[in-house]
């Protein structure tokens, strides 16, 4: 009965509904609070990198794959150390308080691309470290049936911070009379905060030690046999590589409608504000009609985005349409792609298979960021995002195949 209570939920209803609460509330709450520090530097990232340091887009385009890619790879040593040792919380934690401290570390690096370069790959490594871990943790909690719905709540609050670190941002520049710096430091000071709460309030279920560790490189690696979760993996590399970073598609709005540089970041918060409203809804449908459609359907809406870039713009109506069409993205792909791949994935190894998910993506995410950095430093960013809509028009029928084949959900 206990092995059963911690890696997978068990069969009465009020347990589940309570392992649901309880996993899902303490981990979503420790992600609303580590996004609002992670927003605040993302927010003003971009801005900061072109308008303050004068990088070319393509340097950009370099330096935000890194944000996001660079560190794909350590996605798979955390998950597998994770399930390995059996210690998703002190993995996750691990990573929380790396990117809590790298953010501290873009203070320290002052205007040097290199220093800064390596602090966001520090930062990324944090991530990398800690989003399996974290994900897993919902999955081995939570009712196959209920994935959708769970994964929702979790993305809500996370987005709900997503909300606020703009906002928080756009305060702080105010207040310090467009200090970046100023940023950083409050940045860093509520990410150490969302540590704390973690290593006080969320609680690591594990299983008796097993006779034999049936976790090893060898059923990592094994994982790659299993036809599904290789249809799933492709599937998501390839709508990896026709996905533009945020920073990317806040620029181009910003180029087309003259944004002052101190509301720069409410770009990010409409998008948060549509994902924010959008995640439970969506990821209690991806659980009754299926989370392929879902998955698909968010990726069908980051096609629009792509178009209604290209378009020239219609003024304002039109910026409101393209946040809430990128939240719509968010809302569908982020937590229902962790939901579909979940149960493909046995309970030993759920962090590393979720891990190989993610670093699939992540490693496509780092080639696009670089290829569409270099398309708008050759063709503009109109010709760049054309580019992009032609790839994501190849990728999603080939990705819906793909994603059908490995799982009829």
């Amino acid at each position: 009965m206990y092995l059963a209570s911690v890696e997978r939920p068990a069969a009465g209803r009020a347990d589940r509904t309570t392992r649901l609460a309880g996993t899902v509330l303490a981990l979503g709450t420790v992600s609303l609070i580590t996004d609002v520090s992670s927003e605040m530097v993302s927010a003003i990232l971009p801005l900061y990198l072109i308008a303050g340091l004068g990088l070319s887009p393509a340097v950009y385009g370099l330096v935000d794959g890194l944000y996001t890619g660079a560190t794909a790879l350590l996605r798979l040593v955390g998950g597998y150390v994770a399930d390995r040792a059996r210690r998703r919380k002190t993995v996750a934690g691990i990573g929380y308080g790396l990117s809590a401290l790298m953010k501290f570390g873009l203070l320290a690096a002052g205007t040097s691309v290199p220093w800064i370069s390596a602090a966001i790959v520090a930062d990324r490594a944090g991530k990398g470290l800690r989003t399996a871990p974290r994900d897993a943790l919902i999955t081995l909690a939570t009712p196959d049936s209920q994935l959708g719905r769970a994964f929702g709540v979790h993305r809500a609050m996370d987005t709900a911070g997503a909300f606020a670190g703009p906002l928080v941002a756009l305060g702080v520049l105010a207040a310090s009379g467009q200090a970046y710096d100023s940023v950083f430091v409050v940045s860093g000071c509520v990410a150490l905060i969302g540590v704390l709460v973690l290593v006080l309030f969320v609680r690591d279920h594990r299983a008796p030690r097993p006779a034999t560790n049936t976790v090893s490189p060898g059923a990592a690696f094994a994982l790659l046999r299993r036809r599904p979760i290789r249809m799933l993996l492709i599937g998501a590399v390839l709508l990896g590589l026709s996905t533009i970073g945020d920073g990317f598609v806040y620029l181009i709005i910003g180029k087309h409608e003259a944004i002052a540089t101190g509301w720069f970041p409410l770009l990010a918060v409409g998008t948060s504000l549509a994902y924010l409203l959008l995640a439970v809804p969506l990821g209690k449908l991806a659980d009754r009609i299926g989370r392929t459609p879902v998955v698909l359907g968010g990726y069908a809406a980051l096609l629009a985005v792509y178009l209604l870039l290209g378009s020239g713009f219609g003024g304002s109506l039109t910026v409101v349409v393209i946040l809430v069409l990128y939240g719509v993205y968010y809302a569908c792909t982020d937590g229902v792609l962790m939901a579909l791949a979940g149960p493909l994935l046995p309970a030993e190894l759920r962090t590393t298979g979720l891990a190989l998910v993610q670093t699939g993506q992540a490693l496509a995410y780092l080639v696009s960021s670089v290829l569409f950095g270099l398309a708008w430093q050759w063709w503009d960013a109109d010709g760049a995002i054309h580019a992009f809509a032609l790839l994501a028009v190849v990728m999603l029928p080939v990705s819906a195949v793909l994603l059908r084949a490995a799982r009829v959900h």
